[in-house]
């Protein structure tokens, strides 16, 4: 499926276009409490002004897996790491490029990029 065909997300695209220009966000409640787009309300105490905070530069590898036997829209993309990664206000979870699965470690930082299935095409949130 081609970025022509597929329908627009608009608040998770918008993010992925953030990312991949090096502008990431979240979005982050008056408590403080972060979530990713779309939000209208925050997920944590139901604040619904939510503003848009910067996304760190770099974070660090929480936990991950490798993934050997996927979902049909990532069959062509196994092995791979799947981690979660704390940027400080905000964890995300996605797939790691650029590192062998035995070389990842809890506590490695890495930095949020863009980058296309091998088995769709699609566009989805990387680690490198």
């Amino acid at each position: 499926m081609t970025d022509d065909t597929r329908v627009r997300d608009e608040g998770f695209d918008d993010f992925l276009d953030a990312v991949e220009a090096g502008e990431g966000f979240y979005l982050e409640c008056p408590e403080g409490h972060g979530s990713l787009p779309p939000r209208r309300v925050c997920p944590h105490c139901g604040a619904g002004d939510l503003g848009e905070t910067p996304l760190a530069e770099t974070g660090e590898i929480e936990t991950y897996t490798t993934v050997h036997v996927a979902a049909p829209e990532f069959d062509d993309d196994t092995p791979y790491v799947t981690a979660v990664v704390d940027f400080g206000g905000v964890r995300l979870t996605g797939q790691l490029r650029d590192a062998a699965p035995e070389d990842v470690a809890v506590g490695a930082e890495v930095t949020p990029d863009v980058a296309r299935t091998e088995t769709t095409g699609e566009r989805i949130l990387v680690f490198r």
